[in-house]
């Protein structure tokens, strides 16, 4: 396997157990095994993959991929997926708020993030900006609007260090960087959807408040946050990708 095509069409399967003529167009991504589930619940369609690293299950030209945790994982994806050539891709991930004004519960569409965490730098240059692509945050846009929910705009700090919430110093960072919340995969999954040529976006839904001690995750306030937004989350990116499709609207790639 001496090219790129070649490896990512071997491994994509190899890591997913699914079979690339298996993959839809549109790509739900996801850090969560549970939203795979749902997904497949709601649909009655089988989840490929139990026993790999990620999870699949498809509806009809829509595929969620339960990609794990973290900018590595992130910029594996986006690459295994370029041997599908997906027309759009969403993440489905939480994050944590940073501003006083963000509460549990609300959903954040990034205008972009912040690459503070290093594995972004092997595609392209650390000044490069991270940004979605603009129609598919369109899309999701009117998706949220017409459900009459509220959602948040704003930029996102993207970090490889998961436990931080105990340090002072990295806090005063992310206040004085002015984002609106923490992450571990957006700008990762920005710019190398970027380099792989696929339109990407993130709806992220915070789900902790860890600027302050009482905000910090844990797994009952986690499960709460599950219980009473996951199902929203997921539906939201669902309609998004499914109108996408259907509408047939391509989102060309541009080049900046």
């Amino acid at each position: 396997m001496e090219t790129k095509e070649a490896i990512v069409r071997n491994w994509l399967p190899r890591y997913t157990g699914t079979d690339l003529c298996d993959f839809g167009e549109y790509i739900l991504l996801t850090n969560f095994k549970d939203y795979v589930v749902r997904f497949a619940k709601k649909f009655g369609t089988p989840i490929r993959g139990e026993n790999f690293p990620m999870q699949t299950s498809t509806f009809e030209n829509l595929t969620i991929v339960n990609f794990g945790m973290g900018s590595a994982n992130a910029a594996t994806i986006m690459d295994l997926l370029s041997a599908t050539s997906p027309k759009a891709v969403l993440f489905l991930g939480k994050c944590g708020g940073v501003k006083k004004s963000t509460e549990i519960g609300h959903f954040i569409l990034p205008i972009a993030a912040i690459r503070g965490e290093g594995t972004s730098d092997d595609y392209l240059p650390h000044q490069v900006p991270a940004l979605p692509s603009f129609k598919l945050h369109k899309y999701v846009s009117d998706k949220i609007v017409k459900t009459d929910l509220e959602y948040r705009t704003g930029v996102i700090y993207t970090t490889n260090r998961r436990v931080w919430e105990h340090d002072q110093k990295f806090k005063e960072k992310l206040r004085s960087l002015r984002v609106i919340a923490v992450d571990m995969e957006t700008a990762t999954i920005f710019v190398a959807g970027f380099a792989n040529e696929i339109a990407r976006g993130a709806l992220l839904l915070v789900s902790d408040l860890p600027m302050t001690p009482e905000g910090v995750k844990t797994t009952d306030s986690d499960r709460s946050v599950s219980g009473s937004f996951a199902d929203l989350h997921l539906q939201i990116g669902i309609d998004s990708m499914l109108e996408l499709g259907t509408q047939g609207e391509q989102i060309k790639h541009f080049r900046y």
